[in-house]
């Protein structure tokens, strides 16, 4: 269906990747509305600037998020389609990292000759796909070779970048996000080129892209306590574990207190070395039970054995959400930050926690 509705669509813009899908498709979509376009808008979180995660728009542009799992982006034929990245996840359905990159090379497939890719050249397993696509092509990343890089990167006392954008070696402006993180200049790069292509002034990128301060989920603020932050993250996959640690590190803090909530049986047991590994920016880790979502425990994975693999000097399987929020408010420290983490209902221990001070 959602296939059938982008058709109607002159300038569709479908944002895919493993990892970031909802921050850059929101970033699109401000920069987009805020320029007067008046896209039609479709994001898999709730933004606050549109009231929600849909907007219906009067005019050809339509952006949307491409997910590839069960391969349902192979319906969509976008004007502009976005490869984020590409990583090892969804492995109930794929077999294997080949299996993965073939799906996402057939959606490039699906962009019209004239229409164009938006490729991240850093990432190796998007930037082997390149030779075979046929579509116009414009990269992005931090190396030199990109159409669009970064350079000259700043962070703030608050863990936000700065940093100056060349298209094709020449500055095309300079930006300043609201969001945290190397993984979101990357992001912004993404919405930057689709604006160029979209006929967006740099100028008006730059004035409109500090506007988006996160959508629910994505390293959302939720409160304080006993002078600690708390925070919320929808990472549930190794990469997305160590990219949100790496943007709580430029963020003010004494300690950081990382609350894991695994996000299926299937994901956990296949990434489970890989999660092991994803912890090592985070001073503690509590690890609570794996979040089933559409699947039945078949006893072949526990999140204790994730904390047995673990090589970390502070970390623990706690199973109740009120032991681990009690447990939190009797450690924490002010200056310190808790991020709760996962795609699941782990948000609730951050709201417990936050309850307390009451």
């Amino acid at each position: 269906m959602l296939g059938n509705i982008m058709n109607k669509y002159k300038k569709s813009v479908a944002v895919a990747g493993s990892h970031g899908k909802t921050t850059t498709t929101s970033l699109i979509s401000i920069i987009l509305e805020y320029s007067g376009l008046d896209p039609t808008i479709l994001i898999g979180g709730e933004l606050d600037e549109i009231g929600g995660n849909i907007k219906i728009g009067n005019s050809p542009h339509f952006i949307t998020e491409a997910c590839e799992y069960v391969e349902s982006f192979l319906k969509f034929n976008p004007f502009i389609g976005i490869i984020l990245n590409i990583d090892e996840d969804h492995l109930d359905y794929f077999k294997n990292i080949d299996h993965i990159k073939d799906a996402f090379r057939r959606f490039a497939d699906k962009i019209p000759a004239n229409g164009f890719l938006i490729a991240n050249i850093d990432d190796m397993n998007v930037k082997e796909l390149l030779p075979k696509i046929k579509c116009n092509i414009l990269t992005y990343g931090l190396c030199e070779e990109s159409d669009f890089t970064a350079t000259d990167i700043e962070f703030n006392e608050e863990g936000f970048s700065s940093f100056k954008v060349l298209h094709n070696g020449k500055t095309y402006g300079h930006f300043q996000l609201r969001i945290p993180g190397y993984h979101n200049i990357y992001n912004s790069l993404a919405s930057i080129a689709t604006s160029y292509i979209l006929g967006v002034l740099p100028q008006d990128v730059a004035k409109y892209i500090p506007i988006y301060k996160g959508a629910h989920r994505r390293f959302e603020m939720l409160g304080e306590v006993k002078g600690a932050k708390v925070i919320d993250d929808y990472a549930h996959h190794p990469a997305e574990i160590r990219a949100t640690l790496e943007a709580a590190k430029n963020y003010p803090h004494r300690d950081i207190w990382c609350i894991f909530q695994p996000h299926t049986y299937t994901r956990t047991q296949a990434l489970l070395n890989e999660f092991a590994e994803s912890f090592d920016k985070a001073d503690h880790v509590i690890i609570t039970d794996i979040y089933a979502a559409r699947e039945l425990d078949e006893g072949k994975v526990h999140s204790s054995k994730m904390v047995e693999l673990m090589q970390h000097p502070d970390v623990r399987y706690i199973k109740d959400f009120c032991d681990i929020a009690d447990f939190l408010y009797n450690n924490i420290k002010p200056q310190d930050i808790v991020i709760t983490m996962g795609a699941g209902d782990v948000y609730e221990i951050g709201r417990q926690l936050l309850d307390k001070k009451n």
